[in-house]
């Protein structure tokens, strides 16, 4: 599939079948990752794939999550609301987790840390889909909690942005829509 055919084709899906993704295809979509262009060359990307028992460790993430701002935690209601949280990190057969953890020297610029770490799940996402697999990335408030950040040993300067539920798409074919480019583009000067 060539680069712009996936642009076009990439969209998210996030209903897919629990078969099992080779180990193989993983670290294909992980080494397209580490390509992303990053300024001075910083890598401040953090991977973690989670497989089959895995991924209890973003359930339990998003159940202590949960629990944390409830009235009664205890309560049965409270319980059901954790269970469906929890129950969210078995949704695909693989999720990769991604973090960026941002290098503390002169001259780099922590937005731009960020920006390379986007650039990175953008790459994934694109493989995943060049591979025939399909792919969501997910993010939302609970990403960036304390707790998550507990959860999978970074340090309070890191940040996870987001989780790619990535596995076979049980979803039909999707159209996609954007603004013509032309609408948010200025030009400023002329052709030389």
């Amino acid at each position: 599939m060539d680069v712009m055919e996936a642009i076009h084709t990439r969209r998210s899906i996030g209903k897919v079948k629990q078969d099992k993704i080779s180990v193989e295809i993983i670290e294909r979509i992980l080494e397209a990752g580490t390509w992303a262009p990053n300024h001075r060359h910083t890598e401040p990307w953090q991977f973690f794939v989670l497989r089959g028992k895995g991924r209890e460790q973003l359930g339990q993430a998003l159940a202590d999550i949960m629990r944390e701002g409830l009235e009664d935690p205890d309560s049965p209601e409270a319980q059901e609301s954790m269970d469906k949280a929890c129950a969210k990190a078995f949704r695909a057969p693989v999720i990769i987790a991604v973090a960026v953890t941002p290098v503390d020297r002169p001259g780099v610029i922590e937005l731009e840390e960020y920006g390379a770490v986007f650039a990175a799940i953008q790459n994934m996402l694109l493989a995943t889909h060049s591979l025939g697999l399909g792919a969501v990335w997910r993010t939302g408030e609970p990403c960036y909690h304390h707790i998550m950040n507990e959860a999978f040993g970074l340090r309070s300067q890191d940040k996870m942005l987001g989780f790619i539920y990535l596995g076979v798409s049980d979803m039909g074919e999707l159209n996609g829509k954007r603004a013509d480019f032309r609408s948010k583009t200025v030009w400023i000067g002329e052709e030389e």
